[in-house]
């Protein structure tokens, strides 16, 4: 019997029709508002601003569809819900899918693409460092007064001359530092092997120990991967060890620090103060959450890679793969095995 290939969409029946897209997890609904949308002109596309985690509404919602393109890691594609959706054929993002089963996905024969090219996070530093500015001159804490009608509310505190802690000194770790010296701030950095080698051949000061790092630095900002050896990294014991007039920072994942402990620290004291950009749960919409709620948190909706540019380019990538696949040409696909010839 002749070998047989998986059919691409252009060999189906129904070749003639448009593909029903998803693009899902739109929270702004900025995606029709993106250049890149052009790109997918002449299909049908459906766009949801809302995060749904309830399985059976999920799949239902999303049983109809072709296509779907998620963003980032806000929904996990495991065989529960893959299993459950008989029409996809494709599933189309931009960068890395630890939140995608490919294994069920290549079962039910639904395509993965997915382009790991990057463009450097520098929307990412820009807000750690509009955190670092606006916590340590308490910015916000400061409008809102201004806007009550009140006047100098606050005392905050410079710069320049102090310790800005980097844990984790790699991509965005090392652009942080740059802006840091910029400012005339002694740096201070701490994390694992590569990062402190990475440290000393730049020739900036390493920290003696983790306790070290935490006890001396006026600023700590967060640059870490978040994976089994990182989650949970940062302990209450770390956090206590911190001046009560220091500043912490985590603009990369919540789950780097231990559940919990960074709000009670901020009780205490130690650190005095905060700025978060990333939830254990997001969207995070309880305004009485443990941590939001403090008046010493400066706390944003991961607003990190939140840009329009950023937005460009990674819808452009995945848009570009939705018309890859349309004209029977798939590009950056992930489970390759789906395209090979079957006996």
């Amino acid at each position: 019997m002749p070998a047989q290939r998986s059919p691409t969409f252009q060999e189906m029946p129904d070749m003639t029709r448009k593909l029903r897209v998803a693009v899902i997890n739109d929270y702004q609904d900025i995606v029709r508002k993106l250049d890149a949308f052009q790109k997918l002109a002449g299909q049908d596309v459906t766009i949801f601003n809302d995060q749904v985690d309830d399985l059976d509404i999920l799949s239902k919602r999303l049983a109809d569809f072709d296509v779907i393109v998620p963003i980032r890691e806000r929904t996990k594609f495991d065989d529960a819900l893959v299993s459950r959706l008989p029409n996809l054929k494709l599933i189309s993002q931009n960068g890395h899918v630890p939140h995608i089963d490919l294994a069920s996905c290549t079962a039910h024969g639904v395509l993965v693409c997915s382009a790991l090219m990057a463009r450097p996070s520098y929307p990412t530093v820009e807000l750690t460092w509009g955190l670092i500015i606006g916590a340590m001159r308490q910015i916000p804490f400061e409008n809102a007064a201004l806007r009550a009608g009140k006047w100098q509310t606050t005392i905050g505190y410079g710069l320049h001359g102090r310790t800005l802690g980097i844990y984790g000194y790699g991509k965005l770790g090392t652009m942080v530092a740059k802006v840091g010296l910029a400012f005339g701030m002694n740096l201070l950095i701490w994390g694992r092997e590569g990062s402190l080698q990475r440290a000393r051949a730049d020739n900036l000061p390493v920290a003696g120990s983790k306790r070290d790092f935490f006890e001396r630095a006026d600023v700590v900002s967060l640059h870490l991967r978040l994976n089994d050896d990182t989650r949970n990294i940062v302990r209450a014991a770390d956090l206590a060890a911190m001046k009560p007039t220091a500043l912490f920072v985590n603009t990369s994942r919540a789950e780097l620090i231990e559940r919990g402990a960074l709000a009670e620290a901020l009780k205490k004291g130690r650190p005095g103060l905060a700025a978060v950009d990333v939830f254990e749960k997001e969207p995070l919409t309880d305004a009485n959450d443990a941590l939001v709620s403090l008046p010493n948190a400066l706390c944003t909706p991961h607003l990190g890679y939140v840009e329009r540019d950023n937005h460009e380019f990674a819808y452009g990538n995945a848009f570009d793969q939705v018309v890859a696949f349309a004209n029977g040409s798939p590009i950056h696909v992930r489970n390759p095995e789906l395209l090979e010839p079957k006996k």
